[in-house]
């Protein structure tokens, strides 16, 4: 894996108008996307993930839509300030996008090989038949079976696991530079859910494309990540490898999401829950907007938004518990329990040993 970016999200802050008033969805977002890699983003349901990636691919609906600030830099181009024109070149062909929820996607009037080879002919200006062959390939590669009779059949002909490699097919048409996977496996069993998360590894691999993923699930995350950026409230409020999230998590939002997370352990009856709920973003609170929820927050938390501090290179929290005068917190018991069960999803030796409470510094 190439260490350079091929995308970086910089000061990204988006509003929607509503009745009520503005809602401040997406407040001061930064992220990078290197070559080759996967980044995972997750949250509660709400937490800016999707809203943050739609602005990429210029998909939030304008009407209702108010972007502050920020710029999105793909190969140097800031996405925010090229036309619609410019952008349909972009979108599909160096950015593709995997939904949630592929029979809202797909036309279901439409055979699936049109929908697949329809991309190749905007982008790639082939002719029907060529664009047929490579269509048929990629259903093959993609794991559709008997490709040339698929290619007749319609959405509705299909099971939820095989609409969502369709989907994936459609992205993969013009060999993107990014993928960008909306929950992809969400509506999926656990089998078929496997299937598709190991043919996405796979295609990575094969076709060394950059995959921003976007999901709530945390064992997703550990068989598909090389980073992680963790949101809350329409902030990233951590970031750092996947070795580091799981195994030194810093922010006591991870440590809530890492501490609910199931396990098959014997006996075990109780599931942990963070207690109470998401900030209003038509009014977001002072201070940190997770304080409300915390159990370790100092009254600082309330009064003084945290910087975003310095754990190592690759591994940043906002929080004030990494302040050098914050008291020593250790994480949560339900979170250290989990070290040992995460380390077989992982091909690596992950770090199993916490990097200390202390701040290295702050990222001004």
């Amino acid at each position: 894996m190439e260490n350079k970016a091929v995308l970086e999200v910089k000061d990204l802050a988006i509003s929607f108008r509503t009745f009520e008033g503005k809602v401040q969805a997406v407040r001061g977002v930064n992220f990078s996307l290197n070559k080759g890699e996967t980044l995972a983003i997750v949250g509660e349901s709400g937490s800016g993930k999707s809203v943050s990636t739609k602005a990429i691919n210029q998909l939030l609906p304008k009407k209702n839509t108010l972007i502050e600030r920020g710029e999105i830099l793909f190969e140097g181009k800031d996405l925010l300030k090229i036309s619609e024109k410019e952008m349909q070149a972009v979108r599909g062909n160096d950015i593709a996008m995997i939904f949630q929820d592929p029979m809202t996607s797909l036309n279901p009037t439409m055979q699936v090989g049109k929908q697949i080879a329809e991309p190749i002919i905007a982008h790639k200006g082939v002719s029907k038949e060529e664009a047929k062959e490579k269509a048929l390939e990629l259903m093959d590669l993609v794991g559709i079976r008997d490709p040339k009779e698929s290619y007749k059949n319609y959405p509705h002909q299909f099971s939820g696991g095989m609409r969502q490699r369709v989907m994936i097919a459609i992205a993969l048409a013009c060999e993107p530079k990014i993928l960008i996977a909306d929950e992809p496996t969400t509506a999926l069993d656990v089998t078929i859910q496997a299937q598709i998360l190991d043919l996405m590894n796979k295609l990575k691999k094969e076709l060394d494309t950059s995959i921003i993923f976007i999901t709530h699930d945390l064992g997703v995350v550990a068989q598909m990540a090389d980073r992680v950026a963790v949101m809350y409230a329409g902030q990233i409020v951590e970031v750092g490898t996947a070795d580091e999230i799981f195994y030194n998590p810093m922010h006591p939002y991870t440590w809530g999401l890492l501490a609910s997370m199931p396990t098959l352990e014997v006996g075990q009856t109780d599931l942990y829950t963070i207690p109470g709920s998401p900030p209003n973003l038509l009014h977001p609170p002072e201070g940190d907007a997770f304080a409300a929820r915390n159990a370790y927050a100092m009254e600082i938390d309330f009064h003084q938004e945290p910087d975003l501090f310095k754990v190592s290179d690759t591994h940043y929290a906002k929080t004030w518990l990494l302040h050098p005068d914050a008291p020593d917190v250790q994480p949560p018991l339900e979170v250290q329990r989990r070290k040992e069960k995460y380390q077989s999803l992982f091909s690596g030796q992950g770090q199993f040993n916490r990097i200390g409470g202390e701040a290295i510094g702050s990222r001004g």
